[in-house]
This record gives C-alpha cells, structure tokens and sequence, in this order.
C-alpha cells in the first residue's frame, strides 16, 4: 500500500480560507477516486468532497458551495480549496484512494469504500 500525504493544515479565524494539498502515489488520479473526509474529535470520520476521473466530483451538504475539489494531474496531487470557514469546520482532514471502478461509489464518500489513508493535516478554525 502507499499513502497519500496531506499539507495545508493551519488555524485560521471565521471566514478565513486555507487550500489542503493531498500527493497521490501508486494510481493515476485521472482514471481514479479520490476523497477528502475530516474528522472532529469526539466525531466520526465524515466525507467532505470526491473526485472521480478527470472531473466528476461531488461535495457533501456541510461543506458544498465553500469548497472546491481539484486535481493537477501532472503533479498526481489532489486540492481542497476551503473558503468561509466556520469552527465547526475544524477536524483532522484526511485524504483516501476510493474505488475507481464505480463512480456511485466513489461519489457516495461513504469511509468504508475508501482504503490507503493518509495521515491527515489539522485544520482549526476559531470564532
């Protein structure tokens, strides 16, 4: 297995914007699945936003319409552009390699059907 590694985690205030940076090895994101999830302490691991081929993506209710999922094949490195931000967006935001050969799957972000984590990077949000 090879992991994916995150970046991009900071603390910002309320309104603030931050982009995560997750560097993809061992499949081509182009023809795969990717997912960002986040996890609050105390909470479940959550799916945030996915990314099927080149530019199918989906975004959950918490997060849609502030952040934006994207890719730069050339570096096989997936972004997470978060804007607006709100305290209750602060968790450890992890990326994962979904199942490429469904895209119902990839775009339900359920955690089950996701594998290869990666360590995660903190995202805090104060008021």
């Amino acid at each position: 297995q090879v992991h994916p590694v995150e970046s991009g985690g900071d603390s910002v205030q309320t309104g603030g914007s931050l982009r995560l940076a997750c560097v993809v090895s061992g499949y081509s994101i182009v023809s795969g699945c990717t997912g960002w999830f986040r996890q609050a302490p105390g909470k479940e691991r959550e799916g945030g936003a996915a990314i099927f081929g080149a530019d199918i993506t989906r975004y959950t209710a918490p997060v849609k319409g502030r952040f934006t999922i994207s890719q730069d094949i050339a570096e096989n490195t997936v972004y997470l552009q978060m804007s607006s931000l709100k305290p209750e967006d602060t968790a450890m935001y992890y990326c994962a390699r979904g199942p490429a050969w469904s895209r119902s799957y990839c775009l339900n972000l359920q955690t089950a059907q996701f594998g290869d984590w990666g360590q995660g990077t903190r995202v805090t949000v104060s008021s």
